[in-house]
């Protein structure tokens, strides 16, 4: 293998690779090599005895080594349970899914019940070409966080047997059984090649939309495996966490395959989509036309707001959620960070305790489902695609929030990094370079030089974003002592109240105790 840039983790090279341009990794030729790298094929199947019959005939004839490999078949329910057939991969077995159900569900059961080193799945209607698993293991056997996408072609279904097929992938004669002229290229094959195998994708993960794609373990279940809530676009839903957990996706058509039965799509195209879309639209936030509906929430937002409280006043804070969540930008999340767990919880003088500030957040945001409070937050926001973070005292201007988020994609920049006159800074990171930085970097080093290398990173003035900005930000304003105010509004009003008080004195007393009513329960005019 070459790469431009990488570092050693024991005897893994990990390579410094520009976004999803993995052109710096050299696999080794099909046939001149010595694989020893394990994998667990993982075969999601409801029903379909003869299909699966078929694709396990052509597993059997692979030139990835046998005793590298095992094949478990995920019985999804079959109303006829499944058998192993006589032409089979050597370790071949069938397990059965319970408290669940979908492909998704079945492929965590596959990927749970065995230990390969490279997780593959291959659905249950596929016949692959003989080096098809050899094709995509080989990138595996260069680093870590790949995700191997493999081409497949759809054809109607034809009278043929498990044995024929077995005899035809051996020879590498599978043409003669299944002619190319009559196959359909999937939408998922032009696109790759319509974009250069992927590398100059601004967002590869697209492609995660087939049955055959392979993947190291760890990865897989660094992201959780498949959401079992998603019955389709499961592999999308997957390949957007994959890529904001760093993966780069590699996709290669010399891994050929026949898909039985024409696409989905194409039977109906109108109800496929359909079913598809609520399930991204809630998931995937980078699929802005999903989400049109401005009012509507959503399950993963598009942009988390990091603010640091702990010493500011209620007032400061709730003027920075404000200025976040009422910006131009929807779709926004904020998480407020302060040392939650140590304020009182039992019987405490309410007016008087320490935290009276953050006692009042805690309160007064525990019910928004937009606020989050945490006493720390970890080093990603995945799977949210973006996250702020800047000093709590200098509120989001209207358009600011959306005009980092932009110059963040226009420039597919991985860090946008503004400072202020004071020298104080505010940040915007895309998700997908904190996630390669965190799988890359050496002990010790900042993870911003690992992303300067992966995705870039921008330093700007902060009046570029802020109106404002050239001025330096005002002190924080602390809430007056809520006691102190009622008092002396009260003795106010009462000196007001005097035979000799006139009209305009007690007027102005009594607005004076409005404002400090207003101002101790915190009630906007």
């Amino acid at each position: 293998m070459t790469t431009e840039e990488g570092h050693v983790a024991g005897d893994e090279v990990r390579p410094r690779i520009r976004h999803n341009d993995y052109s710096p990794l050299a696999p080794a030729p099909i046939g001149g090599w010595r694989p020893e790298v394990p994998v667990s094929v993982i075969i999601p199947a409801y029903g379909g005895q003869h299909r699966l019959d078929l694709t396990l005939a052509s597993l059997a004839a692979q030139t990835y080594p046998a005793h590298l490999t095992e094949v478990v078949i995920v019985d999804d329910g079959s109303a006829l349970p499944l058998r192993l057939p006589q032409i089979r991969p050597e370790n071949t077995r069938i397990v059965t899914t319970a408290d669940g159900w979908g492909p998704g569900h079945a492929v965590n059961t596959g990927v749970a019940a065995t230990d390969g080193t490279v997780v593959q799945r291959v659905d249950a209607d596929m016949i692959l070409h003989r080096d098809h698993l050899e094709a995509l293991l080989r990138w595996h056997h260069l680093t870590d966080f790949l995700v191997t996408i493999g081409g497949k072609r759809f054809i109607e279904e034809s009278p043929v047997t498990a044995a024929e097929v077995h005899e035809a992938v051996t020879g590498d004669t599978l043409t003669r059984l299944f002619d190319p002229e009559k196959t359909i290229p999937s939408t998922t094959e032009m696109t790759i090649l319509r974009l250069d195998g992927m590398r100059s994708s601004k967002n590869p993960y697209h492609v995660c939309t087939g049955p055959t794609l392979s993947l190291h373990r760890t990865l897989f279940l660094d992201v959780g495996g498949f959401d079992t809530e998603v019955q389709r676009g499961e592999d999308t839903e997957l390949g957007y966490r994959l890529a904001q957990a760093g993966a780069v996706f590699v996709p290669d058509l010399t891994a050929r395959a026949v898909h039985l039965g024409l696409p989905a799509q194409q039977r109906d195209r109108g109800a496929t989509v359909r079913t598809v879309e609520p399930y991204l639209a809630h998931r995937v936030p980078l699929r802005r036309d999903l989400r049109k509906e401005r009012g509507r929430g959503w399950r993963v937002p598009y942009v988390e707001v990091v603010l640091g409280v702990a010493e500011a006043s209620e007032r400061v804070t709730r003027a920075a959620v404000n200025a976040a969540l009422d910006g131009s930008l929807p779709d926004v999340a904020v998480t407020l960070v302060a040392p939650w767990s140590a304020l009182p919880s039992g019987r405490h003088p309410v007016l008087t305790a320490p935290g009276f500030d953050l006692r009042m957040l805690r309160t007064g945001f525990a019910d928004d489902p937009r606020v989050r409070l945490a006493e720390d937050v970890p080093p990603s926001a995945t799977p949210v695609p973006f996250r702020y973070s800047g000093p709590v005292d200098v509120p989001l201007a209207p358009e600011t929030l959306e005009r980092m988020v932009k110059t963040v994609l226009d420039e597919r920049i991985g860090m946008l990094v503004v400072t202020f006159p004071d020298g104080r800074t505010a940040t915007v990171e895309r998700t997908e370079a904190v996630g390669r930085a965190l799988r890359l970097a050496r002990p010790g080093e900042p993870r911003a030089d690992v992303i300067r290398q992966t995705h870039g990173v921008r330093h700007s003035p902060a009046d570029a974003f802020w109106p404002s900005a050239a001025e330096p930000p005002a002190a924080p304003v602390q809430a007056a002592a809520p006691q102190k105010d009622m008092r002396s509004a009260m003795a106010g009003l009462t000196e007001a109240r005097g035979p000799a008080a006139r009209p305009r004195a007690k007027r102005s007393w009594v607005r004076r105790l409005r404002t400090a009513i207003r101002t101790h329960y915190r009630i906007h005019p």
